[in-house]
């Protein structure tokens, strides 16, 4: 599965990111409140699969423990007065780079006017659902920053293919093991089990193939949407099929 490069589009498009951590972290307490509140409140990984995917993402993402414990007390208060529902956009960016956005949101109203508005501002338009989505695989994706030189390449895919996983790739200093949506927790919890860490770990819809820009007016309208969609409240996740 070559070519597929998220975490080094988050490296180009995001730039600093300790800058944006706390922004992060609040993305992520949001997802595990919804998980809580879907797996009939229970705070246990153990209980509530969904829960346990998005801890391993605030792990991978250096969320302390603390907060974690925290978030899931807040979310088990029958109090919270928190209602968050997922809606998924789909659409295209300059170019026809195919985009989803997953958005997690307590106003649908709010957060269709600003999907409609982001697009529009940067040479992209909104679609229509399944517009885009069918180009896409949902995946688990782990990702392992070797560029200490601390893994083995070879041992590494043994590992993983050991491990579960349905796929393994290197490139540069970065090893990326993909596996079914349902097999990422067990994949995961397998590898850290034997010492490994990630760099990032989660749910990702990959391409089935990208789309290259050439023209520097649409480069630069694709970072900005990437980015403007990346600093919305609302906005959990972006993908898209841009080769850069």
């Amino acid at each position: 599965m070559s070519g597929h490069s998220k975490w080094h589009n988050i490296q180009k498009t995001k730039g600093a990111q300790d800058a944006k951590r706390a922004a992060a972290f609040t993305k992520i307490a949001k997802e595990m409140i919804v998980a809580v509140k879907e797996g009939g409140g229970s705070i246990d990984p153990a209980n509530n699969s969904r829960l346990a995917t998005i801890i391993t993402k605030a792990k991978a993402a250096n969320m302390p423990n603390d907060n974690i414990k925290r978030v899931l007390e807040r979310a088990a208060g029958a109090g919270s007065g928190e209602n968050y529902e997922s809606i998924t956009y789909e659409g295209y960016g300059p170019g026809g780079v195919a985009v989803i956005v997953e958005t997690m949101t307590d106003n649908r109203n709010r957060t269709a006017g600003s999907m409609r508005h982001h697009f529009d501002k940067f040479g992209g338009n909104l679609g229509a659902t399944g517009c885009v989505s069918w180009s896409f695989d949902k995946k688990g994706v782990l990702v392992i920053d070797n560029s200490e030189g601390d893994y083995e390449e070879d041992a590494v895919m043994m590992d993983a293919m050991d491990c579960g996983a349905d796929d393994f790739e290197a490139e540069d200093d970065v090893f990326t093991i993909y596996t079914t949506p349902d097999d990422f927790n067990a994949v995961a919890d397998a590898m850290a089990a034997k010492k490994y860490t990630f760099a990032s770990a989660q749910i990702e819809m990959v391409p089935q193939n990208y789309q290259t820009l050439t023209d520097e007016e649409q480069i630069k309208n694709m970072e900005k949407l990437i980015d403007i969609m990346e600093d919305d409240d609302d906005v959990q996740n972006v993908w898209h099929n841009w080769d850069n």
